[in-house]
């Protein structure tokens, strides 16, 4: 067993460690608002949304630097949210339909550079392709430290507006009445989403970073029915998956990061599922068992005072 943890002793272990834990808390933080928005496909639209962007960002730079990366991720996030919104109060088009339209283009414009850089000249020597799926292990002292300042940020401003965003996610119409700016506070969660989002593509990649988004929001909602305590919960369980996956991952040869933190945030989830003392399965399954018995006893001696009263 010790020698299980003398793996992170090694310091490049210990920043995707850190980086991992760090992306968990943030998303499962901003997750837990757009999962009581019902914006549960956002994260997925969007992170599906920032691959186009990390390719053109590589194409004008010619560099697989991080920062282009991301502000390339980024500029096409709010553009995929902004393109949401229109077609969502311009049109008749509900919001599940504009998503997916914005998921498959973006997505497929994505595939499309990309295959168009991998057949250039340095293609084969871009890495691109590691934003489909992640690559943790390819992550470094300055990733990190922009994981850390930005998650930190995220939580910040999630602890600040709390206020607003808990009007925003219960009653938008009564936030409206009390003259809270809706439609602004609205884009500025989405472009929060993104912010998430484009933080941790390098680490869990474009079509599993929506898992990381909502899972630990999902399985915190089975343990409370405060808002406050979901919000906690979820950071929670993302940094711990974050840990969990880092762990198995370092002991286990050819297993990637990213999709055991997503895993390892499932199996949460299934145990919230089950174990929730409230919500979970076995707790309402044992409220059935005790209230079907205590039918059957009151049944039972209902039949045994008819019979009394007969005789």
């Amino acid at each position: 067993m010790l020698d299980w943890f003398t793996i992170f002793k090694d310091p490049n272990t210990q920043w995707i460690l850190l980086g991992c834990m760090l992306l968990g808390l943030g998303s499962g933080v901003i997750g837990s608002f757009a999962y009581l928005r019902k914006q549960s496909l956002m994260g997925d639209a969007l992170s599906h949304a920032a691959l186009p962007g990390v390719c053109i960002a590589f194409m004008l730079s010619g560099s697989k630097s991080i920062l282009f990366f991301l502000i390339g991720a980024a500029a096409a996030g709010v553009i995929a949210t902004f393109g949401i919104s229109y077609i969502t109060r311009h049109t008749r088009i509900k919001q599940d339909a504009a998503l997916a339209i914005v998921l498959s283009v973006f997505f497929g414009l994505g595939i499309v550079l990309l295959t168009r850089i991998q057949h250039s000249g340095s293609g084969n020597q871009s890495g691109l392709d590691t934003f489909l799926f992640g690559q943790a292990a390819s992550m470094m002292r300055s990733d990190v430290i922009t994981m850390t300042v930005i998650s930190f940020s995220l939580i910040a401003i999630c602890s600040l507006l709390f206020k607003e965003f808990k009007l925003l996610s219960f009653d938008p119409d009564f936030a409206r009445g009390l003259g809270y700016p809706v439609a602004l506070l609205d884009q500025f969660l989405m472009l929060l989403i993104v912010v998430a989002v484009v933080v941790g593509i390098q680490a869990v990649g474009v079509v599993l970073m929506a898992a990381l988004l909502i899972t630990p929001a999902v399985s915190a909602r089975y343990w409370t029915e405060r808002l406050g305590v979901m919000v906690f919960l979820a950071g929670l369980f993302g940094a711990f998956s974050g840990l969990a996956g880092t762990f198995v991952s370092a002991n286990v040869n050819k297993l990637p990061t990213g999709p055991l933190v997503v895993l390892a945030a499932t199996l949460l989830f299934v145990i919230s599922l089950l174990a929730a003392p409230r919500r979970g399965v076995i707790s309402k399954l044992l409220v059935f068992i005790s209230a079907r018995g205590k039918i059957r006893r009151e049944d039972a001696s209902l039949r045994v005072e008819g019979r009394n009263t007969f005789k």
